[in-house]
């Protein structure tokens, strides 16, 4: 702590022991933001949450709260992870990878510089092969000798600046805050096909997929997309885009299915064997701040009460929890 009256932070790094698909890593991050919105991606597989303000409101401990994480993590995606806990990122992260999958190593501040002492130096972040080297020729092997080599001497062996750097770390400092990540400019979805297809009914129900997933992750960053961009790539390797500004901001997957549709009728495919297709959205703003046309047909307002109801579930249970009846198989 800096103070008598700062509060004592709880940081945790949870690797994911998993090869993640941009999309897959993107619904992590929503999951994550249910436990606490103070979530930092850390591409392409861990993940930083502060967690001091979530304690008070789930009434668990930090070890407690990490537990739980990681166990949501393994229902909902069958994904083991290893996570490090301490009071800032650097520390959170350096015992995430002292972690085996499925363990946790918490470091609370009163034992960290215990618990840094006997580590290699090239544990430290930004420690390497060159700078370890150079420590390694001194006699210089771990953390804790670090810690007791005299400033001066240090700066001599590295210069000021590296020196003055290293021995932050190696006292176990890291100011940085749990930054969570800037609204997205744009959102892609895009489907490789497992071989040329020439079925008028596989592009129709592959670009009705990838509407769905865009209409998801909007809505999980509170966004709503205001155009939309087709790209259609074919076997000879040549592509077809087409792009078309919606009514109004939207994130509702039934709007962004039928336009995306719209764009793929305006490509007038015939026979052509197609490879992959890409879905862009972008003039994405908050949510918040766009304006709805209000609709006097019911049937709207169940659609989207129901959509409601399916992303609840599937941050409950899984991404495939729920999916439209037109895209099972």
């Amino acid at each position: 702590m800096s103070g008598a009256g700062a509060r004592q932070r709880h940081i945790a790094h949870l690797h994911l022991h998993a090869a993640l698909t941009e999309a897959q890593y993107a619904d992590i991050i929503e999951l994550m933001s249910d436990v606490t919105p103070h979530v930092q991606a850390v591409p392409p597989d861990a993940v930083q949450l502060d967690l001091t303000s979530a304690l008070r409101y789930f009434d668990l401990s930090p070890y407690d709260m990490v537990q739980t994480t990681m166990m949501r993590l393994k229902a909902l995606y069958g994904i083991d992870s290893s996570a490090g806990l301490a009071g800032n990122r650097m520390l959170a992260a350096m015992a995430a990878d002292a972690s085996a999958p499925g363990d946790t190593t918490w470091v609370p501040v009163e034992r960290a510089a215990e618990w840094l002492y006997p580590r290699p130096v090239t544990a430290l972040p930004g420690i390497g092969r060159a700078t370890a080297s150079t420590l390694n020729r001194y006699g210089l092997h771990t953390i804790g000798q670090i810690t007791d080599l005299p400033a001066g001497t240090l700066q001599r062996l590295l210069g000021v600046g590296q020196a003055r750097l290293m021995a932050e770390r190696a006292h176990g400092h890291d100011p940085r805050p749990v930054v969570p990540a800037e609204p997205a400019t744009c959102l892609n979805a895009d489907l490789v096909l497992d071989r040329d297809c020439l079925d008028p009914a596989r592009h129709h129900r592959a670009v009705l997929g990838l509407a769905e997933q865009i209409g998801i992750r909007l809505r999980g960053e509170s966004q709503v997309a205001g155009r939309l961009t087709l790209t259609v790539r074919y076997a000879d390797r040549s592509s077809t885009t087409r792009t078309r500004a919606l009514p109004e901001p939207t994130d509702h997957s039934p709007a962004l299915a039928t336009a995306a549709l719209g764009l793929l009728t305006s490509l007038g495919l015939q026979r052509a064997r197609v490879r992959s297709c890409t879905l862009r959205a972008d003039g994405l703003l908050p949510a918040g701040s766009a304006h709805r046309q209000l609709s006097l047909d019911p049937a709207d307002a169940r659609a989207r009460v129901v959509e409601a109801a399916a992303d609840r579930a599937r941050r409950r249970f899984g991404a495939e929890a729920v999916r439209p009846a037109a895209l099972m198989d």
